[in-house]
């Protein structure tokens, strides 16, 4: 199906027989709305194909989700919040001595390799944000309000150490960063080049354009 691995949440409940099953079937559910919500959009996206990929009936979906919406939803929210835990594990890893610029530099790659490599479910939320109805964006904004939080604290730090240039707004800065690095689900295929040189392409931009003049 896809060549990006996709994962969403599933709980902690420890499942046996006809559960492990149905946990199992409700999964690939998703999975298949993942891959094709972030290729096709919301408006493009059918019931009917997903049911297709997961290897599955259309009524099928029913059982697992009441409407086309609530799979969306999940989707949606399954995104932001896999990518709150990559991009935290990420930087949970980099040691201490690293310089707040450097650590921004590990979340830019971090963010860009889990939209554009590791999760449809990302690609899927970025990539629908402006598409889906309000009423299905509440629990994104949500976990979008959590992520945020992440960056904000990392752009504190860079500006207590003195890494951000002089007179340039770290918030403003931060969103620019942010939206510049989601719209890079918009147009990005391998046959534009290779992911590791968007990404270090990326780092170049963000470090230059923050930094102060040497």
């Amino acid at each position: 199906m896809a060549r990006k691995s996709a994962s969403a949440p599933t709980g902690d409940s420890i499942e046996t027989g006809a559960e492990s099953k149905a946990v199992r079937t409700r999964k690939r559910i998703l999975d298949a709305a993942a891959y094709v919500l972030s290729r096709k959009g919301y408006a493009g996206t059918r019931l009917s194909e997903v049911a297709e990929i997961a290897e599955l009936q259309a009524p099928a979906i029913y059982y697992y989700f009441p409407s086309k919406d609530d799979l969306v939803e999940e989707v949606m929210w399954a995104g932001i919040a896999d990518m709150n835990v990559h991009v935290g594990g990420v930087l949970a890893e980099v040691p201490a001595e690293v310089r707040p610029i450097d650590r921004i530099l590990v979340a830019v790659e971090a963010h860009m390799r889990h939209e554009l490599e590791i999760s449809d479910y990302t690609t899927a939320s970025i990539r629908n944000a402006g598409q889906v109805p309000e009423k299905i964006r509440v629990r994104q904004l949500e976990e979008e309000a959590k992520y945020g939080k992440m960056w904000r604290a990392l752009f504190d730090d860079a500006v207590a150490a003195g890494e951000l240039r002089a007179g340039l707004d770290p918030v403003i800065a931060r969103m620019l960063v942010l939206g510049a690095l989601n719209w890079a689900a918009e147009w990005w295929t391998p046959e534009r080049g290779s992911l590791d040189t968007v990404v270090r392409t990326a780092q170049d931009i963000v470090r230059n354009g923050l930094s102060p003049g040497r």
